[in-house]
């Protein structure tokens, strides 16, 4: 797995700028910026970071599609979905979950 291709498939999942990763993740533009372009891999750190900034875990960053095989389509979707939410998208879709269970 590519890891520069990965953080740039993540990103356009989202919608997000350069500028939005740098900025959600705590790293500066430039640095982004040389690792995206120079398709150098990241250290660890920036790495977790990156994962972070778009809700993930580093399992979750390295997982592929083969691996969620287990899964139901819907509820590949779902999580696909999910991926993509901002915090405060997600506090709100556990919220009506919650209330559709009755919980």
């Amino acid at each position: 797995m590519d890891l520069v291709e990965r953080i740039i498939e993540l990103r356009k999942e989202r919608h997000w700028s350069e500028y939005r990763l740098a900025k959600e993740s705590g790293i500066s533009q430039s640095t982004l910026s040389n690792l995206i372009n120079r398709g150098n891999n990241p250290s660890v750190y920036t790495l977790e970071k990156i994962s972070q900034a778009f809700g993930l875990t580093l399992s979750q960053f390295f997982q592929t599609d083969e691996e969620q095989m287990y899964l139901t389509d819907e509820q590949k979707e779902l999580l696909t979905y999910w991926n993509r939410m901002e915090s405060l998208q997600k506090e709100k879709t556990l919220s009506y979950m919650k209330g559709l269970l009755n919980l």
